[in-house]
This record gives structure tokens, sequence and C-alpha cells, in this order.
């Protein structure tokens, strides 16, 4: 057993509780209790005890969209005019890219940075949507090793596609229904859902065919929604209904569902996807630097949808994507008084609960039986700090790089800033040239 101790610990969930002088008690995976240092210690003796400084212990922050496959992208210049839409940024750049992967070595670095880098900012859990058309079978379990191997815990699909063709459409489909299967009725941290592109590269066909094979199964979807206006056009041009519409109408909406990102959702499908209990996430970063709109994330909210936030493979901070989450709102509304709540609720609340729809045990929360995902912070507060005023502390005061200590069901993956599951420098010194070589091949593609 191990006990986190001498610091103050902030639980969340349902009942939060900020206790000045805290310990959490972990077994295992799992944890024991929650109390005060001093009870805890007295109660288990014998229990390995980490005295943490007086920092503030937390749960981890969790990721609800997320593309590990995106890493090689950084830095790379591609040849031509820059893309002026979304359109061409699928074409010229994510399409190009995910046809490109076709190694075990590519696709376990592109994941494994990301993964490290979220681990350093806190992050314990992510829900990924993986794509490389240049290697299908398998993919999943190459992408399960890089979490695994740093202890991450995961949630994978794979992104089904007919843009390369039936050949490969076959092959997503094949590798979604594997990896569920594979995944199914296990406690390990990493688990499966069902991954679809978005309407405007699905046919009627294949979105029948995925349909039945989830229903099979009993799982729902991971599919991103109405990102650009291009896939509502599209979706009108050929079903003469918008997104969420059309997809409903195949049964790929439900409570098990991510629906991502549902910036060009009009009132309708908004009901819809409230009808449904179809989980919205919201990815604010991702859509400004891809310039597709904002998401009426306040309508979500008033209509009661469940709604996560994500961060789209633009960052793996969460920290990062909820201040923008919290700014965002009040710039499209022109009203300050907007984004506190929702951005807090989407971090704190919902993806812990969306979170739950994968996992027996609960996930972002420090309580007993819950899952010991645990970050301890560098930050020793310059004013009051309780359970009431937190998030305005995170907002003004917090940053990744206060994340001392990262704890994935009682593993300690990093402590005092340093990655202790393995040597990062190697790790990354290795990705650099696997990815040269990758961008020379995509140059010539």
């Amino acid at each position: 057993m191990l006990i986190i101790g001498n610091g103050a610990v902030l639980t969340m969930g349902e009942n939060n509780r900020f206790i000045e002088d805290g310990a959490v008690a972990i077994d295992g995976k799992y944890i024991k209790e929650v109390g005060t240092t001093t009870d805890l210690r007295e109660k288990y003796p014998d229990a390995e005890f980490m005295d943490v400084g007086r920092r503030l212990i937390m749960p981890g922050l969790l990721n609800t969209h997320m593309h590990l496959y995106s890493t090689f992208s950084r830095g790379m210049s591609l040849p031509g005019e820059p893309a002026k839409n979304f359109t061409e940024i699928l074409e010229k750049l994510w399409f190009k890219l995910d046809k490109c992967l076709s190694t075990e070595e590519e696709l376990y670095y592109s994941a494994m940075i990301p993964i490290i880098e979220g681990i350093k900012c806190g992050v314990t859990g992510i829900i990924d949507h993986h794509a490389s058309y240049g290697l299908v079978d398998g993919s999943l379990d190459i992408l399960e090793k890089a979490a695994s191997d740093v202890g991450q815990r995961a949630v994978l699909c794979y992104e089904t596609s007919d843009r390369w063709g039936r050949e490969m459409t076959d092959a997503a489909i094949r590798e979604n229904v594997r990896f569920i299967k594979k995944k199914k009725n296990t406690d390990d941290a990493v688990k499966a859902t069902f991954g679809l592109h978005a309407s405007l590269t699905l046919s009627n066909d294949t979105l029948e065919r995925c349909a039945a094979q989830a229903g099979s199964l009993g799982t729902g979807f991971h599919v991103h929604v109405a990102e650009g206006i291009e896939d509502v056009e599209d979706c009108l041009s050929k079903s003469g209904v918008r997104v969420a519409d059309r997809l409903n109408s195949f049964g790929i909406l439900g409570d098990k569902t991510l629906a991502v990102h549902c910036v060009h959702v009009d009132d309708n499908e908004i009901d819809i996807l409230k009808n449904t209990g179809t989980m919205v996430i919201h990815n604010p970063q991702s859509n400004m630097n891809n310039g597709v709109g904002s998401a009426p994330l306040l309508k979500f909210f008033e209509k009661g949808i469940l709604v996560g936030i994500g961060t789209d493979g633009y960052t793996p901070s969460m920290l990062e994507s909820v201040k923008t989450a919290y700014i965002l709102p009040k710039f499209v509304h022109s009203d300050p008084r907007v984004g506190f709540e929702e951005s807090r609720r989407m971090l704190f609340e919902n993806n812990a609960r969306i979170f739950g729809k994968f996992y027996d045990r609960p996930v972002g929360v420090i309580k007993p039986g819950a899952y010991a995902d645990i970050i301890i912070m560098d930050y020793y507060p310059p004013t009051p700090f309780n359970e009431n005023n937190y998030f305005g502390h995170l907002i003004f005061g917090m940053r990744d790089n206060q994340v001392n200590t990262t704890i994935v069901g009682g593993r300690v993956l990093m402590k005092d800033h340093e990655l202790v599951v393995m040597d990062e420098e190697r790790i990354m010194a290795r990705s650099r040239e696997v990815a040269n070589r990758f961008w020379e091949k995509i140059a010539n593609d």
C-alpha cells in the first residue's frame, strides 16, 4: 500500500472536498481511503509513504478526444499553397499523412510522444481516434502497446472511412470489431469503441454495416459531427438532411456515442443529440486553428447534453484547452458572464462521466474504490483556496509546468517532473529518426 500525504487534497466528484492536511491511501490500482495524513498513517503504519511537501493532490485530467497519430505533422511542411478551408486541410495534410503511416515503428512513436507529453501535463486518460491507412490490421494493438508501456489509460478506436476505397473500409471495420472483442470484459487500462470519420466520407452502405456490427457488440461510436460547414453541405446535397439527422437515421447516435465537434448543428440537431443521449465533445483550440467556427456550447448546456472537452490532437494539454474553453464563449457572445461554469463542468464533471461509460470503476475523482489516477501539483496558492474556488485558481494560476507527479492506476509514471517508466530522451531521439524517414516518404508520395 502507498500513502500520498502531507498535501492539500482536492477530491472532485459529487461530494467534492478540500482537505488541508490530506492524504490518499492507494491499494494496488485503486484508492483505498482518503483522509488526513495523521489518520491514514496511523491506520496503515506499514504502508509506504510519499511526502508531497504541501503540494496539491487532485484527480488526473482526462482528454475525451485525441489524435495520437497526428504527431509527425509537427514541424512538417508540405509543398504548394496553404490550405484555405477545412476540406483542403483534410486533403492536403491529414488524409495524406494517415495514408503514409505504414510501419509499426511509425505508429508506435507517433503515439508514444503525445502520451508522454500528456503524462507531463497531468493527463491520466485519453479517448483516441486513430487512422493509419498504410497499416490498418493490428494498428490498435500498436497503440495499446504504447499506452501500456507508458502506463496511460486509453480508449482506442479506428477511424472508418470510405475515402481510400472498399478494401480499406473493410479493413477499418474489421480492425474496430477485432479490437472491441479483444477488450470486452477486461479490467485493462486500455478499452475500445467503434471509430467513424465523418458523414462526408461515409456511404449509406458503410454506415449500415458499422451500425449492425456495433449493435451486435453492444458498443457506441466515436465520430466527427459537423466539424466544418463542408460536412453539412455534403450531407444536404447527398441526403437532403443535416449531419446529426443522417447519422441518427442509421442508429449511430446514442448514449454510448461520442459526437465530436458539433460546430455546425442547428436547433433540431441539438434536440436529436439530447433525445438520443449522445455525448458531445468540444474541441475549442482545434476548431479555432482550423477556422471552422465555434460550437453552440451554451445551447448544449441549456438542453442538458453531456458535453466533454478534448484536444483533437492540437495539444496534449487539458489545461491549455480548458482555458481556451473558458475564454471563447465570452468572445463569441460578448458576455463576460459565460464560460466559467461550462468549462469547469466539462473538464471535471463531464469528462469523468464520459470515461465512466467505458470503465467499471470511477475515474476523475479521489474517493474509495476509484482508480488511483492522481496528479500532484507544485501549486502553493497565494490566496485562500478551497473546494468552492479551485477553478478560478486553475484558470488564472495553474500551469502545465506545475505538474510534479502523475500516477495512473496506482503506478507512478512521473515523479518530481521526471518520467520514471522509461528514458524520455531516448524515446524522443528515436522518434526524430523515424519521423525524418516518414517526412521523406510523405514528400515522395
